[in-house]
C-alpha cells in the first residue's frame, strides 16, 4: 500500500510503459490530442499525447514517439501506456527532462467515466523515467503512482533546489468525479515537492480559485524569489503568488491575462525572459467558452508584468494545448493539437526568440505548423 492509501500492486494500475502494438499504430488511432514535448541531452526529441476511442474515455492510452534528426522527422510510437480493463484509462501525459539529464513521462489514470481511481475516487499522477534517454534501446522505470490528482505541465526546479510538481486536485463535478474527504483541503492547484530528486513526493501548498476548472496551472519562481502560480479558469487565466516557496498563496484570482478556458504554456527561458503560449481571445464570445484560435508565443521581459506583441502560431480555430521546450541552442520548440475529433493532428513550431519580439519568420531553420502526426483512423459514431 502506498502512503495514501492506495494500492500500488493493483494490476489495473500499476501499467507500466510497454511496446506498442498494431492497436495503437497511426492507422488504427481516431480521437487524440494534449501533447508534450522534452529533448534528451543527446538531442533526441520525445513528444507524448493520448488516444485511443471516439474522444476522452474508458479507451484512452498515452503514446510516446521519437525524432532523432533534430525534430524533423518522427516515426510510430515507441512506447505506450494502455491500462487493461475496460474501464480503466490513462490520459493528460507531459514530458520532462530533469536537471540530472533523465527523461520523465507523467500521466493521469482513472476509472472512467467519473475519473476517479479504483481505490477511492480521485485520479493519480503516475511516472516512469529513461536513465538514458539517448541509448539505441530505450529501458523505461517500473510506473509509480507519484500523488493524489493530475499533473499536465511540466515540474520546474524551485529556489531551494527542491523539484516542483504542479498538481490539481479538481473540484467537486469536474471531469465527472468526486473527491475523497481525506483530500477536500487540497482541491485546487497544489506545489507537491519532492527533496529526493524524484524518489518521494509531498504537497507543500496551494490554492483554490472561484470558478476554477482543471487548473491545469504552471508554477514560476521569479527574479525576487518569489513564485507565480497561474491557473485555468472559467473566465480565461488566474494566478497566484508565494513568498514563502510555496507554503502559501496570496492575491489569488483574476490574472491580467486573457484565455479561452483553455491550457496555456509557461516557461522560464535562457535568456531570463518568460514565453507564454496562449490564445488570442475573439471578443462577443461567451466567456466562459471562447474559441480556441490564434495561438500566439509572447514574451516577456519583467517576469510576466508585461508581455510583448508576440507571434502568431496557428490561426484557426481548434488549435489547443500548447507545450514547449528549448534546445541547448536556445531555439524554442512548440508543441499542440488541432481538430481532436477530426484530423488528430499533432503540430510542431520552431522558432528563436528574436522571432517572438519581432513577430515574424526570419530564418530559414525555423517553421510553423508542421505535422508531427495526423490520426488515420475511420471515425464512428
Amino acid at each position: 500500500m502506498t502512503a495514501n492509501g492506495i494500492d500500488s500492486n493493483d494490476p489495473l494500475l500499476a501499467v507500466p510503459v510497454s511496446t506498442p502494438g498494431p492497436q495503437q499504430a497511426t492507422a488504427a488511432r481516431q480521437f487524440q490530442g494534449i501533447p508534450g514535448l522534452t529533448i534528451a541531452p543527446g538531442g533526441r526529441f520525445f513528444a507524448c499525447w493520448y488516444a485511443g476511442g471516439v474522444g476522452e474515455g474508458p479507451n484512452n492510452y498515452v503514446v510516446v514517439v521519437t525524432s532523432d534528426d533534430g525534430g524533423l522527422s518522427w516515426g510510430e510510437p515507441v512506447a505506450v501506456v494502455d491500462p487493461p480493463g475496460a474501464n480503466v484509462r490513462a490520459f493528460d501525459p507531459t514530458l520532462w527532462t530533469d536537471p540530472l539529464g533523465r527523461v520523465w513521462l507523467f500521466w493521469a489514470q482513472s476509472t472512467s467515466p467519473k475519473d476517479g481511481t479504483i481505490a477511492d475516487g480521485v485520479n493519480g499522477v503516475w511516472g516512469a523515467l529513461l536513465e538514458e534517454p539517448d541509448a539505441a534501446e530505450l529501458r523505461w522505470s517500473a510506473p509509480r503512482r507519484l500523488y493524489d490528482g493530475i499533473m499536465l505541465n511540466k515540474p520546474c526546479v524551485l529556489p531551494d533546489g527542491s523539484w516542483g510538481f504542479p498538481v490539481s486536485i479538481w473540484a467537486e463535478g469536474v471531469g465527472g468525479g468526486q473527491p475523497p474527504e481525506r483530500l477536500r483541503d487540497e482541491i485546487g492547484a497544489n506545489l507537491v515537492v519532492s527533496y529526493d530528486k524524484g524518489r518521494s513526493f509531498r504537497r507543500r501548498g496551494g490554492f483554490r480559485l472561484a470558478r476554477s476548472i482543471f487548473d491545469e496551472h504552471h508554477i514560476v519562481p521569479l527574479r525576487d524569489g518569489r513564485l507565480w502560480c497561474l491557473v485555468r479558469t472559467l473566465y480565461g487565466v488566474g494566478q497566484g503568488f508565494s513568498s514563502d516557496g510555496g507554503r502559501n498563496w496570496y492575491d489569488c484570482g483574476p490574472a491580467s491575462l486573457v484565455g479561452p478556458n483553455s491550457r496555456f504554456h509557461l516557461m522560464r527561458l535562457q535568456s531570463g525572459r518568460l514565453l507564454l503560449v496562449n490564445h488570442e481571445v475573439v471578443k462577443g464570445e461567451n466567456k466562459d467558452w471562447r474559441t480556441r484560435c490564434k495561438l500566439t508565443a509572447y514574451l516577456s521581459d519583467d517576469d510576466g508584468r508585461s508581455w510583448n506583441d508576440g507571434l502568431l502560431l496557428d490561426e484557426r480555430a481548434g488549435v489547443s494545448y500548447p507545450d514547449g521546450v528549448q534546445d541547448g541552442a536556445g531555439r524554442l520548440w512548440i508543441i499542440y493539437d488541432y481538430g481532436r475529433y477530426t484530423a488528430g493532428d499533432i503540430l510542431l513550431a520552431s522558432v528563436t526568440e528574436d522571432e517572438v519580439l519581432a513577430g515574424i519568420i526570419s530564418t530559414p531553420e525555423s517553421f510553423l505548423q508542421r505535422v508531427v502526426n495526423h490520426s488515420g483512423g475511420v471515425k464512428k459514431d
